[in-house]
Parts: structure tokens; C-alpha cells; sequence
């Protein structure tokens, strides 16, 4: 498997990816898909973090996106959706994708990426429930899957409400 930035080509079967992953019942649209489709077309889309995990047969197989965010009214990121085809779950595909992206996040000196998710899933990339950093999260009843992963850096982590790209409020 290779991970690499998505390409202008990409884009239907990137929506084919993340509408399997997350779509409930067949022939779904699932709001993730259309997530990302939006995220495109806003001011906090960031091309270099739209990443697709790319089999030997070329078969796209999983992405992650990471798009502009804001703690207070510092710069951040957004992550999210990372989807993964459900026949490859499992098999790494997600981690891949994960440490791909939020390498990097840290090597363009993002302070901080911010997602809604499982925390047994993703504490094993170094997130942390975001109000042991200052962060609050956008809607104040997603607790403790509202996470944050700090990179250090030269300035201390902002501290703040975190918002998201302008289409995660519509979709």
C-alpha cells in the first residue's frame, strides 16, 4: 500500500470510499461523503493534507483529510472524516493514513489537530481529550470523543473553543 496526496482524479472514488464506510444502508450518502466534497470547495480546504491509501493495483482504498480549524483565533486543524473500504478495515489501512497525516501536520508546524472520535481508537496516535489541553469543543455534549493531538513546538498550545472548516456546521 502507498499513501499519497489525493490528485483532481481521485475525487469520485474518494466519495465511493467514504460513502462505504460510513453509509448505514446500501446505496447511502452518507453526510461524511458529502463532507468532503464541501470541505473542497471551502477556504479551509489544504490539498497537501487530503491524503488516499492506494493498493498495488491502484485501487484507492482508504483517505484522511485534514482542514483548517481554529482555537480561538489561532490556526489549527480539523481532522476528519478518515474512511477506510470496510473489506480492508483492519489490515492498517487507518493507521497508515493516520501517521501519514499527522506527520505531515507537524512537519508544516501545525500547533494542534483536532477530531470527534473514538478515543480507544485514536489515543494510539497521541490524542488526548482536548480539555486537558484548553481546547473546548465546538458542541459541548461530545465529552470526551472530542480529542486533540499537541505537537510541540516552539510556542505553547492555544487554548481555546475549537471551530472547524465552515461546512462541518452544514453537513
Amino acid at each position: 500500500m502507498m499513501i499519497r496526496r489525493e490528485t483532481p482524479a481521485d475525487v469520485g472514488a474518494i466519495r465511493a470510499v467514504t460513502a462505504a464506510a460510513f453509509a448505514k444502508k446500501p446505496g447511502e450518502t452518507p453526510a461524511e461523503a458529502t463532507l468532503v466534497d464541501e470541505l473542497r470547495d471551502d477556504q479551509g480546504w489544504l490539498p497537501a493534507l487530503s491524503l488516499v491509501a492506494v493498493t498495488p493495483a491502484r485501487e484507492i482504498v482508504g483517505h484522511v483529510v485534514c482542514s483548517r480549524g481554529h482555537v480561538g483565533p489561532v490556526p489549527a486543524l480539523g481532522l476528519g472524516p478518515l474512511s477506510v473500504r470496510p473489506e480492508h478495515q483492519g489490515r492498517g489501512v487507518g493507521s497508515a493514513l493516520m501517521h501519514a497525516v499527522l506527520g505531515a501536520a507537524e512537519a508544516t508546524g501545525e500547533p494542534l489537530v483536532a477530531l470527534l472520535g473514538d478515543p480507544g481508537y485514536y489515543s494510539r496516535f497521541g490524542f488526548e481529550h482536548s480539555e486537558r489541553h484548553g481546547v473546548a469543543p465546538p458542541v459541548p455534549a461530545w465529552g470526551h470523543y472530542f480529542q486533540v493531538r499537541v505537537f510541540d513546538g516552539p510556542v505553547p498550545s492555544p487554548r481555546g473553543p475549537f471551530t472547524y472548516a465552515e461546512p462541518f456546521s452544514r453537513v
